[in-house]
C-alpha cells in the first residue's frame, strides 16, 4: 500500500514540528483529511481516526471555552495510536493539553502558517497525487495540442519513431516505452515517465536520443492527463478496419476508460500525421463536432430520399 509520512508533510510544506516526534513516521494511509468539530463537542461515535486531523481557528477557540477536565478528555480521545497526525493552521497556539495528549501517544502535531481552507486544499492534493492507485504500460505518451495521446502496439511497431516525428512537429514527449500512470480521480489518468529514462527515446539503429538535449525543453513535458489511446498494430489484410469512425473502442486503465484507435502500419502511411489528426479530431468531437457522424446522418437523409421516390 502507498503511505506518507508525517515526516514528507513537514517536508513539503515547512511545517513546524511541535510534539509526538515518536510518531512522524506514521503511515497516511488516506487523502481524506478531517476537522473534527463534532469530536470537540464530545461526539466520538463516527470519528475517523485514520485521518490526518486539521484544527484552526473555529476549533481552537471552542476548546478554550472548555472546562479544563474536559478539554483534556477530549484531546485524548483525539490522539489515538491510528492518528496519522494533527495540523493546526494560521500558526495558532496549541493548547497546553493537546501538546501532552499528542506527546503521551506519539501522535505527530504540527503548525502551518496559511489559511485552514489553504492547508487542506495543498495537503490534500498532495496526498491525492501521493496515494494514487499507480500502473504501468508499455507505450509512449505525448501532449498533442494539449491533448495527452497514448501510443501503444506491439515492440516495433514504430511507436518510438512516431513520438520522434511529433516532437519534431512541435509537439512534446511525456514518456517513451514505459509510462507510470495514476488514477488521482474518478475519471483522470495522469502519466509521467521513471525517472531513469525522463526525456530519454529509443530508436532502433540510432540508440538512446536525449530529446530535450536536441530539440530545447519546450520538447519535453515532466507529466499530462491521459485521454486518449492510439493503438499502432501491422496491417492484417483479412481484417475490415473501421472506415467512419462511428464506432468508438475504449481502453481500460486502473477503474477508467479512455476512446482507443487501432491505426494500422505499413509502408508509406505517415504515422506522425494520423496520429496528429486523431488528436485534433477528437478535441473537435469534444467541441461537439463529429464530421463522421455528420456524414452518417446526410448519408441516411439520402437514402430516405431515395426510397421515397421509388415509393
Amino acid at each position: 500500500m502507498t503511505k506518507v509520512t508525517a515526516r514528507e508533510l513537514i517536508d513539503r510544506f515547512s511545517l513546524e514540528l511541535l510534539s509526538g516526534d515518536e510518531g512522524i513516521y506514521r503511515p497516511i494511509t488516506m487523502s481524506d483529511i478531517s476537522r473534527p468539530g463534532m469530536e470537540m463537542t464530545g461526539y466520538f461515535t463516527y470519528y475517523p481516526r485514520r485521518r490526518l486531523q486539521v484544527l484552526g481557528r473555529t476549533e481552537l477557540t471552542f476548546l478554550e471555552r472548555l472546562d479544563t477536565d474536559v478539554k483534556v478528555e477530549r484531546l485524548d480521545k483525539l490522539c489515538t495510536q491510528n492518528t496519522p497526525g494533527i495540523i493546526i493552521s494560521r500558526n495558532l497556539e496549541a493548547p497546553p493539553e493537546l501538546i501532552n495528549a499528542s506527546e503521551h501517544a506519539g501522535v505527530p502535531l504540527m503548525r502551518a502558517d496559511v489559511t485552514t481552507t489553504r492547508l487542506i486544499s495543498q495537503i490534500t492534493n498532495f496526498l491525492e497525487a501521493q496515494l494514487a492507485e499507480t500502473t504501468a504500460v508499455h507505450g509512449v505518451l505525448v501532449d498533442i495540442y494539449g491533448i495527452g495521446v497514448l501510443i501503444t502496439g506491439a515492440s516495433g511497431v514504430g511507436k518510438s519513431e512516431t513520438a520522434l516525428d511529433l516532437v519534431r512537429r512541435g509537439h512534446r514527449l511525456v514518456a517513451d516505452d514505459s509510462v507510470e500512470i495514476s488514477q488521482q480521480h474518478a475519471d483522470t489518468l495522469m502519466g509521467r515517465p521513471p525517472n531513469l529514462i525522463k526525456h530519454l527515446l529509443e530508436i532502433r539503429g540510432l540508440g538512446i536520443i536525449d530529446v530535450m538535449t536536441l530539440f530545447g525543453a519546450r520538447a519535453v513535458r515532466p507529466f499530462k492527463k491521459i485521454v486518449m489511446n492510439v493503438h499502432l498494430e501491422l496491417w492484417d489484410e483479412e481484417k475490415a478496419y473501421d472506415r467512419l469512425g462511428i464506432d468508438e473502442d475504449k481502453m481500460s486503465i486502473i477503474e477508467t476508460d479512455i476512446p482507443k484507435y487501432t491505426i494500422p502500419v505499413r509502408p508509406g502511411r505517415n504515422l506522425a500525421v494520423i496520429v496528429e489528426v486523431a488528436a485534433m479530431n477528437f478535441r473537435l468531437k469534444r467541441m461537439g463536432i463529429n464530421a463522421a457522424q455528420e456524414f452518417s446522418d446526410k448519408l441516411m437523409d439520402v437514402i430516405e430520399d431515395y426510397d421515397r421516390d421509388e415509393l
